[in-house]
């Protein structure tokens, strides 16, 4: 098997999405489709069972699946190590991130940067199932993503910034008339769900109550921000965001409401405890010495 269809086989078992595995990769759906047919003739087995609906791994794909993350990830870091070398590189620190305010928080990229200048620093928006394995994979050093986060084998580092919460809503929906919403009026419309994710730390991003006790309808599984996008112009679903996101997506078919009775939404820095090393350390200092955003 080739390394880039190595690539795209566990591209695919994580998106389960052969336009989002295309898109991620560069390349064409009929590439995806022809390396994994190719695969699977190889094997003699099938590894992804797909139809009109969704895509999911058979016993056999997550068997090499999880036989091959490992195997990759050393090839990979090896192919790495060799690249920054001929460039005077010594390390790559790789940063995922829910945020999408890149602008803002542009200090402290550039600060990092302009410190330790031996190092590679690489940043990547992050997928929303299963959020805390790509640490625990080795596939980030850094997540980036709001808090809190309660995981045993996790680190929690400074704060970055925390944020008002808006509310996406459908351009025609009858509440994009609002000036602004509260989270206990909107209870009962239907909301945004990720799986799987610790319960605690979605609960702060759409809660399971109103505050009144309501419970709130969170029913619209998503697996990335294109995914909450389309479940909300087309009125599946509304969406609570932090503010910045209305600022970077500011579409023709979504209205952001300001939500009058929601706490900022504080986003900070996680890591692997046990992988703990001088870069991460090294930026972790870079944010403490800067200090969180401006509110």
């Amino acid at each position: 098997m080739e390394l880039r269809d190595i690539e795209i086989f566990l591209t695919l078992a994580e998106e389960l999405h052969f336009g989002r595995t295309a898109e991620r990769l560069h390349v064409s759906v009929a590439r995806v489709s022809q390396a994994i047919k190719k695969q699977e003739r190889a094997i003699g087995v099938e590894l992804f069972v797909r139809n009109s609906r969704n895509v999911r791994l058979t016993q056999v794909g997550e068997q090499l699946r999880d036989d091959l993350r490992q195997l990759h990830s050393g090839l990979t870091r090896s192919l790495e190590r060799a690249r920054l070398a001929a460039r005077g590189k010594t390390g790559t620190l790789r940063i995922s991130l829910f945020p999408a305010n890149l602008q803002e928080l542009r200090r402290y990229w550039e600060t990092f940067r302009a410190r330790h200048p031996q190092w590679e620093l690489r940043l990547r928006m992050s997928g929303y199932a299963d959020p805390f394995a790509q640490l625990r994979d080795g596939e980030a050093d850094i997540l980036v993503t709001w808090l809190p986060v309660e995981e045993p084998d996790l680190t929690v580092g400074p704060l970055l910034f925390a944020e008002p919460r808006v509310l996406a809503v459908a351009a025609d929906d009858a509440l994009a008339k609002r000036s602004s919403v509260s989270l206990e009026a909107i209870g009962d419309r239907r909301h945004i769900s990720v799986e799987p994710v610790p319960g605690y730390w979605f609960d702060r991003y759409v809660p399971e109550f109103t505050p009144k006790g309501r419970p709130i309808d969170r029913a619209a599984p998503v697996g990335n921000l294109e995914d909450i996008f389309v479940h909300t112009a087309m009125g599946d679903a509304v969406s609570l965001f932090p503010v910045h996101v209305s600022w970077y997506y500011s579409r023709p078919d979504i209205v952001y409401l300001p939500v009058r009775d929601m706490e900022a939404l504080p986003y900070g820095l996680v890591w692997l405890g046990e992988a703990e090393n001088d870069l991460i350390r090294a930026f972790a200092r870079v944010v403490r010495d800067l200090g969180p955003l401006p509110g």
